[in-house]
């Protein structure tokens, strides 16, 4: 069986539940979840977790994102890409250099009211479900930080710009803000995820690519270790009473202080990690992966 990580490159037209879907499929393995929804038409990096791997789901999704986006102003819809219904055109009388600045003054920490087409719940119903109803209900502001954007191409009405930013961050809500910003209205017209965490878009995999692999057995080859998410903690290897206690997802005592450890078994499987405990001077389990 599978317990790993396999970078997708998720193609325009799949939802992250299509991808999700295919791969139990192809792997015959049920226990598959994505680490972080992308659009329909959005492209990109996809990390899925496989088999006891998806205990890490909720870490992957809190890590940092990078895309590549385009925008055009003039133009508002109610989805703020171009999959939606155009709510507002307007002439634009900017500069190229007007344009750079007001891109430029979202970089660092602000708050963000996410769109309602998306899939975050409120009242245990999905906004986006609500939105295709008709409904429009209060969202609450966000925190997110957008630690750098560099803009790939520019003109008086369009703008290629790579986004480096926290979880959480809707980059289509960031070019819907930035055309109110400057008074025109701005839709996202294309988008590709080229990073997630450590994942890459260059050693992604599309899904007939990951098929093929799966029909020569060769699988494997492009499966990442779940050890290997956490190859910037220490790796410590225990025996006798602590190997025991590691068995029995019990604390231990190690002569470090590490904020996190990689814990291996004698025989050298993969364990756990586990966090450093100060009230008690040890250590105890984060993550099992038995």
């Amino acid at each position: 069986m599978i317990n790993g990580i396999i970078n997708v490159y998720k193609e325009e037209g799949y939802t992250s539940f299509d991808v999700v879907a295919k791969l139990r499929g192809i792997t015959k393995i049920r226990k598959i979840g994505h680490t972080g929804t992308l659009d329909p038409d959005a492209t990109g990096v996809l990390p899925v977790c496989i088999g006891s791997a998806t205990k890490l789901c909720d870490m992957l999704t809190d890590k940092t994102k990078e895309y590549v986006a385009d925008m055009k102003l003039g133009i508002t819809t109610d989805t703020q890409d171009m999959s939606g219904q155009v709510i507002d055109e307007k002439e634009v009388n900017i500069t190229a250099d007007e344009f750079r600045d007001a891109i430029l003054s979202f970089i660092g920490p602000s708050k963000q009211i996410p769109p309602m087409y998306s899939a975050l719940k409120v009242g245990g119903k999905k906004l986006c479900d609500m939105a295709r109803a008709g409904i429009t209900v209060e969202r609450k502001p966000r925190d997110i930080n957008i630690s750098d954007i560099k803009i790939l191409d520019i003109d008086d009405t369009s703008a290629k710009i790579r986004v480096n930013c926290s979880k959480g961050t809707y980059i289509r809500t960031l070019c819907n803000d930035i055309g109110q910003k400057l008074g025109c209205g701005a839709v996202m017209t294309g988008l590709v995820r080229t990073r997630s965490g450590s994942f890459a878009i260059d050693n992604a995999y599309k899904l007939d690519q990951i098929e093929e692999l799966a029909k020569k057995g060769e699988l494997d080859s492009i499966v990442t270790n779940v050890d290997e998410v956490f190859s910037d903690h220490k790796a410590v290897t225990v025996s006798g009473e602590n190997e025991k206690r590691v068995l029995n997802g019990n604390q231990i005592r190690l002569d470090m202080k590490e904020r996190f450890v990689r814990v291996y078994l004698e025989n050298g499987s993969f364990a756990a990690v586990y966090s450093y405990d100060r009230n008690k001077d040890c250590f105890v389990p984060f993550k099992m992966f038995l």
